[in-house]
């Protein structure tokens, strides 16, 4: 089992919840968050450190000042923790290291690699035989991730922040329900998921929506330049109007697809030879001359299905060609296409969704934010040294060398910035 909560819960809220009240920050050891909370001055200088090296990770306004405001102790963990005054606002924020899970539930090393399962979909009742504790607690702690900001906790820098665009949307099932996954991609990291239960265009703007208002909370001026898209006329037309001034692109690779399945053998090769040479013109006017001689050796040598979808592809130029006005612009699906690869073999390992979309919804966030700091295998660091994960590779840094600590840091305040 994988969703099963049947009662309202916070999943089904139509944004994600997580304490924007907690600041989350590394510490080299328990050692050492000890001796720091025990001594005001200790304690003062570290923080100081980190908003120096770190603004992303506290509020704006504590560059006004703060002071410490109290300390608690957890009993669960028998663990004090302190809470910091902001001067400017009078807000109080609480700082958690990052060897802690949210609301104190468990030390982070000691979930760290039952929940680095769920990244291949091992169920959670295997996660309780093998580590303990029961399935619901592994639920959880796992269905937590999910519950920040998506792009605040994967972008830690607006002059980082990808603004060519891919999106798709994944058709899956929600009790019963067929449902889609609309996913927003780039950069090798899922930036925006949400499950709706309509794929026409009101339901879509929604959907894509929640990607638009996540980002413009963290960064106010965000502004994609251009979307890649199937051929579906609801996802662009939902993308038309939340962004009027994008420049929308038609993925190629879809129409390639639709034409290899209607031919065979010799042919099949021929033809895509020929379609891939259009793809590769250098610019607007060559792409054009390729497409109509494609157009019209296609009118002379070719029959049936395969002739058509030839012929549909050549009638889309106006949908293919701006690509060239907007050069960084993705002209296939693959950077959104390996993605949903990935969580569809999540989902289908789960049976899909068993309560409401409002649950499945922040199950696939929790993937999509696993996905986005789990660690690259032994294979490719050895292959190309230096690359640690898809957050490493976006932002060129990590928090914390483990890939909860840094998932946790990087979800401080909710990936917000208040």
């Amino acid at each position: 089992m994988l969703f099963v909560m049947k009662k309202r819960t916070q999943a089904d809220s139509p944004t994600p919840s997580i304490s924007q009240k907690y600041i989350c920050l590394p510490f080299e050891s328990e050692e050492q968050y000890a001796k720091c909370v025990e001594n005001y001055r200790r304690f003062r200088e570290f923080l100081d450190g980190q908003i120096a090296a770190h603004p992303e990770l506290f509020p704006e306004a504590i560059s006004a000042g703060y002071d410490l405001h109290d300390q608690y102790r957890s009993r669960k963990l028998k663990l004090k923790l302190r809470r910091i005054k902001l001067n400017r606002t009078g807000e109080v924020f609480t700082v958690r290291p990052s060897f802690v899970l949210p609301y104190c539930v468990g030390r982070t090393d000691e979930l760290e690699k039952a929940l680095y399962l769920r990244l291949w979909g091992v169920p959670f009742t295997a996660l309780a035989y093998v580590f303990g504790r029961d399935e619901m607690f592994w639920y959880r702690a796992w269905i937590a991730l999910g519950r920040a900001n998506l792009v605040g906790a994967t972008v830690k820098s607006e002059a980082v922040c990808p603004r060519d665009l891919i999106v798709d949307e994944k058709i899956t099932w929600a009790d019963g329900q067929e449902v889609v996954v609309p996913t927003t991609a780039s950069g090798g990291c899922f930036l925006g998921i949400t499950v709706s239960e309509r794929d026409n265009t009101e339901g879509l703007q929604a959907a894509y929506g929640e990607f638009a208002s996540e980002a413009k909370a963290v960064f106010p001026d965000y502004r994609p330049l251009s979307v890649c898209t199937d051929g579906w006329a609801a996802t662009r037309e939902a993308w038309r109007l939340l962004f009027p001034q994008v420049t929308l692109v038609l993925c190629y690779l879809h129409s390639v697809i639709k034409i290899a399945a209607r031919c065979t053998g010799q042919l099949r090769q021929e033809v895509l030879t020929r379609v891939w040479h259009v793809y590769r013109a250098e610019t607007k006017s060559k792409f054009s001359q390729r497409l109509r001689r494609l157009e019209q050796w296609s009118a002379k040598h070719l029959s049936g299905g395969v002739a058509e979808m030839v012929k549909k592809l050549c009638r889309r130029r106006a949908e293919f060609t701006p690509a060239y006005d907007c050069p960084q612009a993705a002209r296939t699906s693959n950077g959104v296409d390996r993605l949903l690869n990935h969580l569809d073999r999540l989902l289908y390992a789960a049976c899909y969704g068993h309560s409401t979309p409002g649950s499945l919804r922040l199950a696939v966030r929790a993937m999509a934010l696993q996905w986005n700091f789990h660690p690259y295998g032994k294979r490719l660091r050895e292959e190309e040294p230096g690359r640690i994960s898809p957050f490493h590779d976006l932002n060129g840094f990590v928090y914390h060398q483990n890939w909860l600590h840094n998932l946790l840091i990087a979800s401080s305040m909710g990936g917000l910035r208040l």
